[in-house]
């Protein structure tokens, strides 16, 4: 039996998050049903992560074991001719039986857009956050930078998902203005639910004013969800790159927009 990665982008808006859902429409589902029709038969697909609802991939990995004998240069332009025009498979690729997309995976990196401007941008509604008042993000760095290092994020997730701890290590969280545009890149080794959404919330909330930069470590130590910042919309934030420990090449994406 063999075993295949696929590499896939798509706008997150028409579906429910990546993991199947009850009568809902999810990108595993579709993906799902895409791959049955072209080996011709059921497949599992186990993804990299689980993006809520409204949340997009420029770079996103995922596997599934078949026994068809398709060659994997073929399979992304099969796959696309049964997949809505907002999932599209770039790449495909024989790996080892023991790969897990998620289980593999040992970084993801998360970009959240702002568009930061007076005025809204019809064509960056549900790709970004609208966020009219004006952002210094010079502060927005320095309340990032806090949230550098290993620490408990529990009072930066929202209840759900039960894990077995909330200790998790952020590699960098950088921020980045490009013209009205505003980017903040996190990489960690693990992502809470609803994690890089709060923490973004919190930047934003430093940039405001109503909790200063060097309060953050003090709101990560209590644990206390309400003292950090709100959980910013579902539209701005993009899964953009992915680091695997096991000899597969790591995945990244042309910037986000």
């Amino acid at each position: 039996m063999r075993n295949i990665a696929l590499c896939i982008t798509y706008l997150g808006t028409a579906y429910h998050g990546w993991q199947m859902q009850k009568n809902l429409a999810t990108v595993q589902e579709t993906l799902e049903r895409a791959v049955a029709m072209v080996v011709a038969h059921k497949v599992h697909i186990t993804g990299c992560g689980r993006t809520d609802a409204g949340v997009h991939a420029k770079c996103y990995v995922a596997n599934f074991k078949t026994f068809s004998t398709i060659p994997t240069d073929r399979l992304p332009y099969a796959l696309n001719t049964h997949l809505p025009v907002d999932i599209v498979v770039t790449k495909a690729f024989d790996v080892h039986e023991d790969f897990n997309a998620i289980g593999s995976c040992v970084k993801k990196e998360y970009t959240y857009t702002i568009y930061n401007s007076r005025v809204r941008d019809p064509f960056y509604v549900n790709r970004a956050w609208f966020y009219p008042k004006p952002l210094d993000e010079k502060i927005m760095q320095q309340a990032a930078d806090q949230f550098v290092g290993t620490h408990d994020f529990a009072a930066v997730r929202s209840v759900g998902t039960e894990v077995k701890s909330t200790i998790r290590t952020v590699y960098y969280y950088n921020v980045e203005r490009l013209g009205n545009l505003i980017q903040l890149k996190v990489c960690a080794n693990g992502f809470l639910y609803n994690m890089a959404r709060a923490m973004a919330g919190t930047v934003v909330y430093a940039a405001e004013g109503k909790i200063l930069p060097e309060q953050i470590g003090q709101i990560l130590k209590s644990g206390n969800r309400t003292a950090a910042g709100p959980t910013v919309p579902p539209g701005g934030l993009y899964m953009t790159h992915l680091w695997y420990d096991d000899g597969i090449e790591n995945f990244e994406c042309v910037p986000v927009l």
